[in-house]
């Protein structure tokens, strides 16, 4: 605490006054400090809230993303399935084509076999009737 110096009128008006002055000068330094430091805390408030904004953009993005790549996927498991289904499709088609082919050619095989036995059968009896025409030739003669 300030002890004024005391004088025939009172305190001493010049110790009071630079007192008073210095009072001045020091409140008006700590009023600029306090402008500074509240300018200072709406910038980084306003920093602040920009982050923030930011930091819920990129959840937001980082959200659609994830569920984009959950649902692609999901497309590519469902995809798959199709593309498993049609060839288990296809693969029973040619299966059946292919048995009915074999069925085919099995049957021209055993058609075959017939006509080879039937061909072989009037070519013994052709060749058996020259045998006896060639043996019954001596005969006329």
């Amino acid at each position: 605490m300030k002890k004024f110096r005391t004088s025939f009128s009172g305190y001493n008006k010049k110790d009071v006054n630079d007192f008073v002055a210095l009072v001045i000068k020091e409140y008006d330094e700590i009023l600029q400090k306090l402008k500074y430091s509240t300018k200072e805390a709406e910038y980084l408030k306003n920093d602040l809230l920009k982050y923030k904004n930011l930091e819920k953009s990129l959840n937001d993005t980082l959200l659609v993303a994830q569920e984009a790549t959950a649902n692609a996927q999901r497309a590519a498991i469902n995809e798959g399935k199709l593309i498993i289904e049609e060839a288990k499709r296809n693969a029973s088609k040619i299966l059946n084509n292919s048995l009915v082919k074999a069925g085919n050619i099995e049957s021209e095989a055993e058609d075959l076999k017939r006509k080879v036995a039937s061909y072989k059968r009037r070519f013994i009896a052709l060749v058996e009737s020259h045998v006896d025409d060639v043996n019954n030739f001596d005969d006329k003669l």
